[in-house]
Order: structure tokens, then C-alpha cells, then sequence
């Protein structure tokens, strides 16, 4: 078997090329993402698909995995050795190919597989690359299962087996769009564009679109790994902007915009105005919890308070949970409190029985946008918009901070605002510290800090209510609070 990894490895050497160079940092809470060759080289990961095969045996789970990249010039490359590591150590590979991150999780239910590993880096930039995995469709690893990998990988205790073997699966494009789209008929006449970033979901969202019934104006969806215009990425404001001005354009009823990998999905409306994802999640249970009595959703904790102030919603007698961000943990609170579905402020979507399976699919999403307008023939998606109470929102802002440095920097900054008993001129109404810290001030304003899972920052979002006078007091409040930390760098964009 390989030798046990190192930290770190100068590039161009003969111990980089015989040396499995694996960044303990690149093990996050529920995925790994690493700067490839900076951080990872390639015997590194194929140490990793070693590591999870040995896991994969550990956990007594059957030993055949899904495996498929997404559109990066050095995914193939990076899903070999992945799969040499898997075989190694006694794995069945179904190799699908080219895949968003739900089609991987769509082709655990559709060849009965049990794992997957999705060779992803998401929406982030170029450079990075990682790995989305999973012994127990539709879960992802959460923290456990990512520490016990990281044991395994960073101490060499992978074990060579047996049996190990190699599947390539034709197809697979075809049968997920044919999932997604069955009994999927829109009758409302809708100009829809979709936004793919030049990203995988390029040669997915405009044909799947187009199949349910509405008229598609692609944008940017030829695959294209060098990103030109901007990263798919809904979050991120300057791919919102280029949707706005497409919608404008072209007089659309909605853009959907899908990141890098698929399992995300951002919003404009017919009047060219983003709509922050934790919104159109309000939306959407205030459509199925008039559907379905008693609706329980889960949200994550960078969401929006209308899920519990919202008059629709209580009168529905729907219930909502704030959780943990991420999508293994929404993932999985979804499913363990038999929620109809969860919504994250990113853009990840879990639809659960009998909208979806229970992982996070943009397209699955889009179908439920879709839905909604069309049981709303007489409404716009800006007349759903405004339907809404008014609160005044931040985007997702991300200040620089080292992987080894945000943890810390987070938890002293919680007990720094758990001490706060007045903020922006009022009295603190409520800390929410399961994941970072939400501080609520008397008229329901609040900030939130937490450590990204992703990269190397924080994510800082705010909210108000009443105004946006407010809701800039709460940021500068945070703000301030931070200029404390040298750990913590420049803002990626601010109000």
C-alpha cells in the first residue's frame, strides 16, 4: 500500500512524486476540499480513496461505490486516482462520468449502490478540488465520519484487500433527466433562463428545463472550466448581476442560476431583483404547507427569521428548525425529523417524499420554482416576492481567515457576543450558538459570524426587519467585533 502522507511537499521533486501530499486542514466537517498540488498531489488522493475504502469496509457497508467530476481541467485526473486508491482497497467503482453532485446521489438510488464520492470543488475557484462522500443514501459525512477518514488517511492505516474492481456506466445523464422530469408539465406559457456558469450544469439544466414545458434562454451554459465570466457560484453577486441583466434582456418570468457542481439553485425574478435563497424557501413552504397539514422544514441558521415570524406560515401550522449550516447537516436533520423539506440561504434545496429523495438537487428545486408559479398563474415571481414580509438582507460576505486559525477565532467571538446584554442601541433578545453565533436584538435584527466549511474565511450575514438602517448597524456592530482578530483578513464583499 502507499506510504503514509505528509503535510507538506516541495513541488518538482522525486518526494512529490512518490509521497502521498495530503493538508491535514483539507479535511473539513463534512466534505474535503484542497488546493490541488499545493495542498494535495495526486498520490495524496489516491491515499484518500484508500482511506474511504478502508472506512467503506469498517462501517460494514457493502463495498461498491458511485464515483463521478465535475467540469475542472484536472477532475478526470483527479477521480482516477481516487478510484485506483477505492479499487486498492477491495471497492467496485460505477464510474458515471462527468456528473453533477446529485446525479452521484440519484445513481446510489438508481444502481443500488451504496457510497458515493463526488469529485467536486463546488463553486469554488479554480485551483481547488474535492471530494463529497457517503455510505448511506441520501446522508453525506458529517463530522464523525470525516475525523475517523482523516485518522485513517493522515496515519496510513489504509489496508490493500481484494476484490477491488472497475464499472463504467453509460447513460446516466439520460436516466437522471428522465427522473427529473417525469410528470413534470408546466402549462403556464414561462420564459425561464437558465444560468449555468459555464459549469457542469451546462450540459444538464437547459435540455431538463426544456423538457418540462418552458421556454429555455441558455446562458453561459457551454462547459468551459476556465470560468471566463464570472464563478458559477448563486451566491455570488456578480453571477446574480449577469442574471438580472439576462432577465431584463430577454423579458424572462425568472433566471435560475446553478453552480459549479448543481446542487444549488439562486433566484432573479421577472423584474431583474435576486432573491436570496432563504426567501424563496419561505415561499415554497408557504405553497407545500398549504398542501400539507402540519409541514415541518429545517433551515440553517443563516436563513432568514421570517420562517418563524411569517403570518402564512403559522397559519399553515407549519414548524421550522434552524440547523447547523451545511448540507450534510440540513441533509440529515431533514431526515431525522421527517421534514417535508430543508432550505439553506446557499442555495441547496432537500426536497424529501414526494418532491425529492432527501439530497440537495438545483434541479429539483427548479422544478419546485416551477411548480409554484405554475399553481400561481395569476402571480408573478416579483408578486410572490412582494407577498413577503419586508425584511432587509444581507448577501453571504465571507472575510478571510486560515483554515487553522477560523475555529479559534470563531469561539472566542462567540463568548465576546454571548456577553452582550445591548447591541445597535437595543436590548439582546436571543444568542443562538449551535453553529457559530445569531445574536437577535429587541426588534428581531440580527447578525450571525460563523466559520465557513468550505475555505479558508468566516461567513457573516445580517438581517433586519424594520430597515436597512438597522440591519448596516448590525453589520458595523459585527464589524467592529472582528477588527479585533489580526487573524482575520479582507471581506470577498460587504454591504
Amino acid at each position: 500500500m502507499l506510504p503514509t502522507p505528509v503535510a507538506d511537499l516541495a513541488a518538482n521533486t522525486l518526494a512529490y512524486e512518490i509521497t502521498p501530499k495530503v493538508k491535514p486542514t483539507g479535511f473539513r466537517e463534512y466534505d474535503a476540499r484542497w488546493v490541488f498540488e499545493k495542498e494535495i498531489n495526486l498520490l495524496g488522493i489516491q491515499a484518500l480513496g484508500a482511506g474511504l475504502g478502508t472506512l467503506i469496509h469498517e462501517l460494514g457497508k457493502r463495498p461498491e461505490i458511485v464515483v463521478g467530476h465535475d467540469f475542472r481541467g484536472y477532475s478526470t485526473s483527479i477521480k482516477q486516482a481516487l478510484t485506483v486508491g477505492l479499487m486498492g482497497a477491495g471497492i467496485t467503482v460505477h464510474d458515471i462520468g462527468l456528473a453533477l453532485s446529485p446525479v452521484a446521489y440519484f445513481a446510489q438510488f438508481d444502481l443500488d449502490v451504496p457510497c458515493v464520492a463526488m469529485v467536486t470543488a463546488s463553486h469554488n475557484e479554480n485551483g481547488w478540488t474535492g471530494v463529497k462522500m457517503g455510505v448511506d443514501a441520501p446522508l453525506t459525512f458529517g463530522p464523525d465520519e470525516m475525523g475517523r477518514l482523516k485518522d485513517i488517511v493522515l496515519n496510513g492505516q489504509y489496508k490493500a484487500r481484494e476484490g477491488g474492481g472497475y464499472k463504467w456506466v453509460e447513460g446516466m445523464r439520460e436516466r437522471y433527466i428522465a427522473d427529473i422530469v417525469k410528470d413534470v408539465k408546466i402549462s403556464r406559457p414561462l420564459k425561464v433562463i437558465a444560468a449555468c456558469g459555464n459549469g457542469t450544469a451546462g450540459a444538464y439544466a437547459p435540455e431538463a428545463l426544456s423538457r418540462m414545458g418552458v421556454e429555455v434562454i441558455p446562458m453561459d451554459a457551454e462547459l468551459d472550466h476556465t470560468f471566463p465570466k464570472y464563478n458559477p457560484n448563486p451566491e455570488d453577486m456578480k453571477m446574480l448581476h449577469e442574471m438580472e441583466a439576462a432577465v431584463k434582456e430577454h423579458g424572462a418570468d425568472v433566471a435560475l442560476g446553478f453552480d459549479g457542481d448543481g446542487d444549488r439553485c439562486g433566484v432573479v425574478d421577472n423584474e431583474g431583483v435576486e432573491i436570496f435563497a432563504d426567501k424563496i424557501g419561505v415561499m415554497l413552504a408557504r405553497d407545500l404547507s398549504s398542501q400539507h397539514e402540519k409541514a415541518t422544514f429545517v433551515v440553517d441558521v443563516k436563513s432568514t427569521g421570517l420562517f418563524m415570524t411569517d403570518p402564512v406560515l403559522i397559519e399553515n401550522g407549519a414548524t421550522t428548525h434552524y440547523w447547523k449550516t451545511g448540507h450534510s447537516y440540513i441533509k440529515r436533520h431533514t431526515t431525522d425529523l421527517d421534514a417535508l423539506a430543508g432550505f439553506e440561504k446557499s442555495g441547496h434545496f432537500f426536497f424529501r417524499e414526494p418532491y425529492g429523495r432527501g439530497y440537495d438537487d438545483g434541479l429539483v428545486a427548479a422544478v419546485a420554482i416551477l411548480k409554484m408559479l405554475d399553481r400561481n398563474p395569476d402571480k408573478s415571481m416579483a408578486d410572490l416576492r412582494r407577498a413577503l414580509p419586508t425584511t432587509y438582507q444581507s448577501p453571504t460576505m465571507s472575510p478571510h481567515c486560515d483554515d487553522d486559525k477560523k475555529y479559534g477565532v470563531v469561539d472566542r467571538i462567540v463568548k465576546q457576543l454571548e456577553g452582550k446584554t445591548e447591541l445597535i442601541g437595543q436590548k439582546v433578545r436571543d444568542v443562538n450558538t449551535v453553529n457559530g453565533v445569531r445574536i437577535t436584538v429587541e426588534d428581531g435584527t440580527w447578525g450571525l459570524v460563523r466559520a465557513s466549511s468550505n475555505k479558508p474565511e468566516l461567513v457573516v450575514v445580517v438581517e433586519s426587519p424594520v430597515s436597512e438602517e438597522n440591519r448596516n448597524a448590525m453589520f458595523h456592530a459585527i464589524e467592529k467585533v472582528m477588527a479585533g482578530y489580526p487573524e482575520i483578513g479582507e471581506f470577498n464583499q460587504k454591504l
